[in-house]
């Protein structure tokens, strides 16, 4: 199985919404990946930013999948890759 950007993005929006209480739309993220720090996501809610870290972006991939797919996975299953896009394999 294979999630998109677009997919990674929804994934952490529903997850600081779960989080915060607030709604996803709120929300805007953006994925990056450096040497020094590996994958993480910028994350901006009402004019404030944080970041995420692989783990947190993992988390959220996980219960993104058990909510849209019905499939329990677990992080050590995922594996996040880029090139021109992002995208995040989770093996079977």
């Amino acid at each position: 199985m294979r999630l998109s950007m677009d997919e990674i993005i929804n994934a952490v929006c529903l997850s600081e919404s779960a989080r915060r209480g607030i709604q996803p739309g709120a929300i805007e993220v953006q994925l990056s990946w450096e040497e020094e720090y590996g994958f993480t996501a910028e994350v901006w809610i009402a004019d404030r930013s944080h970041y995420l870290v692989e783990a947190n972006l993992k988390e959220a991939i996980e219960q993104y999948v058990f909510k849209e797919y019905g499939r329990r996975i677990y992080r050590s299953q995922i594996t996040l890759d880029a090139d021109e896009e992002f995208w995040a394999d989770i093996a079977e």
